[in-house]
Order: structure tokens, then sequence, then C-alpha cells
């Protein structure tokens, strides 16, 4: 086989450079940097997260009694004053309870007037029966000193009608008188001694009267104790008449808490009563929202190195795409929210991940009350800071 020259390469032709590319490529570089350049610019003194929602207060309105509802008075979402009745609870046996208790009320002080009225005449008949007795004393013992008096006249009476019997009766002897003067001295010493016997009876039985008299005196002085008892019954009275108001004070309470009222004014939500419902104290009932709603954004702890309260906050709500609502920053809470949580993490024990943390930040509107109506709790939204060194 022949040997066949190898053909000679053809030379190449080098590519013409395209610097239109290379221009292009570098003005889109350029476009991006100044966009990033401006973009930074533009946030660079401001701060937003999506993780905010709306807040608001409600309270939760709880029966204080148990019953069947009997009217509903209200429907979900509906707009109430405060003191409007939501609801009635079946009242009958309440008001039975408000008979009972009145009965009881006037049981007690019909009781208590009567204690009153016994230590009025206790305390009227004790002090007069004292005076009473004082003044029988005294005269038992005038009536003693008298008696005591007449029966010494008596005994001095007796014994000189005896010495003048004894003298007539000698002078009879000797015959120097009649017989007849003789029994007159010996009748008159009989009618001496007879007296005399009389006031001595006299005075004793006028001692025994001043005993007597002592006696009750010393009776009476136990009145006063009676008195004090008196007192002590009326004492008694007053405490039950208050333990019986008191308990148709509950009562009534009890009654009145059979209508349940709005105690704020607010829209209903959650409501989870019925008519012809059992329903009892505790659990709650019925939500009402009431006041103007503020937004709680969580924002990451290296956000809030120049966040400040009083920082002007353009809000806006995913449920209200085309509205900014106007704000500012009210203040930042005192911890993260995972410090707060029911569970909070437990660092030391195991391996540690550093997590950026969130703080809850409270943010108030700007707007009059009633431009803030359609701000529901729970919704989304998107706060944005201005972090100005001024703040309002």
């Amino acid at each position: 086989m022949s040997d066949i020259p190898a053909p000679e390469p053809t030379p190449t032709t080098p590519t013409p450079s395209r610097p239109w590319m290379r221009k292009a490529a570098l003005a889109v570089l350029g476009l991006v940097l100044a966009g990033f350049l401006l973009l930074w610019f533009v946030t660079r003194n401001q701060e937003t997260t999506d993780d905010a929602f709306i807040e608001s207060n409600v309270v939760q309105i709880s029966p204080h009694v148990g019953g069947y509802v009997t009217r509903v008075l209200v429907n979900d979402n509906q707009w109430v004053k405060a003191g409007e009745v939501l609801a009635e609870i079946d009242a009958r046996d309440y008001e039975l309870r408000v008979k009972q208790a009145q009965a009881l009320l006037a049981e007690a002080q019909a009781r208590h007037g009567a204690a009153q009225q016994d230590l009025s005449v206790v305390t009227t008949t004790s002090k007069a029966q004292i005076v009473q007795a004082a003044s029988a004393l005294q005269a038992a013992q005038a009536s003693s000193a008298q008696a005591s008096a007449q029966a010494s006249a008596a005994e001095a009476q007796a014994q000189l009608t005896h010495a003048d019997l004894q003298r007539y009766e000698a002078l009879y002897k000797k015959d120097e008188i009649s017989k007849q003067r003789l029994e007159q001295a010996s009748t008159a010493e009989r009618a001496a001694q007879a007296q005399w016997e009389a006031a001595r009876r006299g005075a004793a039985a006028a001692e025994a009267q001043v005993l007597q008299a002592r006696a009750k005196l010393a009776e009476t002085h136990s009145g006063p104790r009676q008195v004090d008892l008196k007192r002590e019954q009326a004492a008694s009275g007053h405490a039950s008449v208050e333990e019986a108001r008191a308990a148709l004070d509950q009562a009534m309470l009890d009654l009145s808490y059979t209508r349940l009222v709005a105690p704020v004014e607010g829209r209903v939500t959650r409501k989870s009563f019925y008519l012809g419902q059992l329903i009892q104290p505790g659990p709650a009932i019925v939500a009402l929202v009431y006041g103007s709603p503020w937004v709680v954004a969580n924002f990451k702890e290296t956000q809030l190195r120049r966040m400040r309260p009083g920082q002007a906050v353009d809000v806006t709500v995913d449920a209200y795409p085309g509205r900014v609502f106007k704000a500012h920053v009210d203040s930042l809470q005192a911890g993260t929210g995972a410090r707060f949580s029911l569970l909070p993490p437990e660092n030391a024990s195991g391996n540690y991940v550093k997590v950026v943390q969130r703080v809850p930040v409270k943010i108030v509107f700007d707007e009059k009350p009633e431009e803030l109506l359609k701000l529901a709790p729970g919704m989304s939204v998107e706060p944005k800071v201005h972090l100005t060194d001024k703040v309002q």
C-alpha cells in the first residue's frame, strides 16, 4: 500500500470579539448593584416583619349562676352596648330564694324587736324595784327604830310600876294604905308588864321586817344581771338580723345574675349558648371584643438595636392590602416570646444551637377608633418601623 500524504490542516480564523455583550453584562451588573444600593438606602432606616398580628381587648363572660337559658337576645358578631342584656336564665328558683330570705329577715327582725322590748322593760323594772326596795328598807328601819323606842319606854314603865307595887306592898303590910290601893298598883304593874311584852314583840316584828326588806333589796340587785342578759340577747338578735339581711342581699344578687349583661361596649364573639341550654358557672359562654386594637409584632432581636418607643410605623393589613394604617411603637416587651411561653427552652442541657430570638413589640394605631372597627384580633399584618432618631 502506497503512503498517502496527510492533508495539511486548514488554519482557523479567530472569532471576532463582541464588545457589546460585555458592555451589556456590565450594565446589567451595574443596574443590579445600583438596585441593591438603592434598596439599602431606602430601607436602611426601616425594620419590618411578617410575624405580626392584630390584638384587642377580649373579655370572657361566664355565668355566675346556673340554670336553663330562657331568652337569647344577641346574635353572633352583634355590636352591643354596656349594660345590654345578652341572655336570661330561668329565674324562678332564685325568686323563691329571695322570698325565703325575706321571710327569714322578717322573723329575725321580729325576734330582735321582742328582745329590745324585753330589755327596755327589764331595765325600767329593775331600776324601779331597786328604788322601791330601798324605800321599803328605809321604812322598815324607821319602824324598827320606833318599835325599839316604844319597847324601851314600855320597859321603863314596867320597871316603874313594879317598883311602885313593891312600895305599896310594904305600905299595905304596915296598914298605911288600903287593899284597894294595893290592887290598883298590882293591876297597873301587870298592865305595864303586858305593854312591855307587846312592845318587845312589836320591836322583834319590826326587826324582822327590816331583815325582810334588806333581803328584798339584795334580791333586786340581781336586776342588772338580768339587764345584761337581755342586752346580750338583743345583741344576738341584731346579729341574726344582719345575717338574714346579708342572706337576702345574696339571694337578690343571685337573682340579678339570671340576666347576663354586657360589662362593656363591644362585639359579640364565640357565642356558645342557645335557647333551652343548661349552663353552669365557670366556663365562658360568650366573649366581647372591645376597645381600640393594636399590633403585636415579633421582631428579631437583631432588629431592635435602633428601635425606640414613639417611632412612626406604617401598618399594612393582609385583609386590606390597599390601605396603610399609621401607627407608632408603644413599647418593647422586657423578654423574648420564648422566655414567657408555656414551656420555656432549657439551654443548659444537651447540645446548644443558637437561634435568633424574637421580641414582641407593641404598636398602637394613630387612626381614629371608628376607622379601626374592621380590624379583628388575629389578623396578619406587616408593620414597617421608621428608625429615626427623632420620635413622636
